[in-house]
């Protein structure tokens, strides 16, 4: 079991860069296979990203690839979704996932999740 703690939301401004973390508060990463989510008002959850273990390779969504990177350090438990160049329209909370199977990542149906992190753009 783990459980994820999403940090590093905040208000910035078209354009600008952003790092979030998530953190495990209990468990370990090792093992799993984690993501980041997003989600705005009104709209579907969407994945962002994912990095899969053991090979920590990262996929991203087309709309963020080239512009999002996300790494994670097992020692401390922690991963990372490094955002430049934010729009408008990326406004959402955004979520970490875990799983040990990464597939349910790719379906949305991880079984652990952060409790979610506000990133409000303005334009």
């Amino acid at each position: 079991q783990v459980q994820l703690v999403e940090s590093g939301g905040g208000l910035v401004q078209a354009g600008d860069s952003l790092r979030l973390s998530c953190a495990a508060s209990e468990g370990t990463f090792i093992g799993y296979s984690m993501a980041w989510f997003r989600q705005a008002p009104g709209q579907e959850r969407e994945l962002v990203g994912t990095i899969t273990w053991p090979n920590e390779r990262t996929d991203y969504a087309d709309t963020v690839k080239g512009r999002f990177t996300i790494s994670r350090d097992t020692a401390k438990n922690v991963m990372y979704l490094y955002m430049n160049s934010l729009k408008a329209e990326e406004a959402a909370v955004y979520y970490c996932a875990a799983d040990v199977l990464s597939f349910q990542l790719r379906a949305g149906t991880p079984r652990y999740w952060g409790q979610g992190t506000q990133v409000t753009v303005s334009s």
